[in-house]
């Protein structure tokens, strides 16, 4: 089991290996999600009274709100050799 941690904003670190899918929380079944989640006591608001950018769903049912791009989340998930090499090098270790 990877425990590795994901910042997904103002401090707050989920375990990368709970986190099922980063989306936009913008799409109407996302909307339907969120008010769902927070129905059921499942959601989970780190965007400290920021603008929610992205909807961040756990393997435990529990979702999260986060300020951050899923962009930027999903990037996090790279390992940072993979994030620091450029292609020339990539090309050259084959």
């Amino acid at each position: 089991m990877d425990g590795r941690m994901i910042n997904v904003g103002f401090g707050n670190s989920i375990v990368a290996s709970r986190i099922l899918a980063v989306v936009n929380p913008h799409s109407s079944p996302m909307k339907k999600l969120k008010d769902e989640a927070k129905r059921n006591y499942r959601l989970l608001d780190v965007t400290e009274g920021r603008r929610t950018r992205s909807i961040i769903i756990l393997d435990s049912n529990h979702v999260v709100l986060s300020s951050v791009q899923p962009e930027t989340i999903t990037q996090r998930f790279v390992p940072t050799s993979v994030q620091q090499s450029t292609p020339v090098e990539e090309l050259q270790s084959l």
